[in-house]
């Protein structure tokens, strides 16, 4: 059970997490994880790293289903591409969950560490132009999307990770699509994989709900308050914030997974 300063804790975790779902599609999730273990302080129950993953996995794709509203609405969703990309991705999420369930909790949480700093640098490096239509969808493209799909998914399962921060460029330089529908698109493929994982997690007793009701009544707020301040917002500088602050927490957890501190 948590305390009242951890549910306190756990709420404004989920609120960051979905701040940054709504805001540029992704980006926050991967630190949805740390922010369980080290800021609400699930370190010390058994089995952490595991619960961690399959708690923030479940709530993260609750959160992105329910905020992709916002996006449908305004019909900034390809749902062609985001079928192809979320089905292909469901096949990685599985293989990726079961792989993470059976892999060593401080292996893990490694891995998990080196991740981060590979996806923030990654969110550091200078962007060239967006696309503004959609281009014909040849069999080729479709075979990538499908790859990259599998991919992202099995990422996402493995790690508990929605994955946002590479599908949005995925859906933009492999899919063709603007990247105005790629966010909102975005949150479709992020529900489906954080979903898969949450579920296979939940199967195996590794999700406290709890967690989960706590981060997504915050990520819900979050995810709202993202999508309204999105437009007109320099996404660029965000990203730099975020991949700056991924790197930090990535470079912390991982020197604490070797003891070093």
């Amino acid at each position: 059970m948590l305390t009242p300063t951890q549910v306190l804790l756990s709420v404004f975790s989920g609120f960051f997490v979905g701040f940054s779902l709504g805001l540029i599609g992704g980006g926050g999730s991967i630190l949805a994880v740390p922010l369980l273990l080290y800021f609400v302080g699930l370190s010390g129950y058994p089995d952490a790293v595991h619960v961690a993953v399959g708690s923030t996995a479940l709530a993260v794709g609750l959160n992105a289903f329910i905020n992709s509203a916002y996006h449908l609405r305004r019909r900034n969703v390809d749902l062609k591409t985001g079928t192809i990309f979320a089905t292909a991705g469901v096949a990685g999420s599985l293989l990726g969950a079961q792989v993470g369930r059976t892999t060593p909790g401080d292996y893990l949480l490694g891995l998990f560490a080196i991740s981060m700093i590979a996806i923030g640098l990654y969110m550091l490096l200078p962007r060239g132009g967006t696309r503004d239509t959609v281009a014909p969808y040849p069999r080729r493209r479709l075979v990538l999307v499908v790859l990259a799909g599998f991919a992202v998914g099995f990422l996402s399962g493995f790690l508990g990770i929605g994955g946002g921060f590479l599908i949005v460029p995925a859906l933009v330089y492999i899919g063709g699509i603007d990247v105005r529908l790629a966010v909102g698109t975005s949150l479709i493929c992020v529900g489906t994989f954080g979903l898969v994982t949450g579920v296979e997690y939940l199967l195996a007793g590794k999700v406290l709900l709890s967690v989960v009701l706590t981060y997504l009544s915050g990520g819900l707020a979050g995810g709202y308050l993202g999508a309204r301040l999105a437009v007109g917002i320099d996404r660029r500088l965000l990203r730099s914030i975020y991949g700056v602050a991924i790197v930090l927490a990535g470079t912390y957890i991982l020197l604490k997974s070797l003891s070093v501190i």
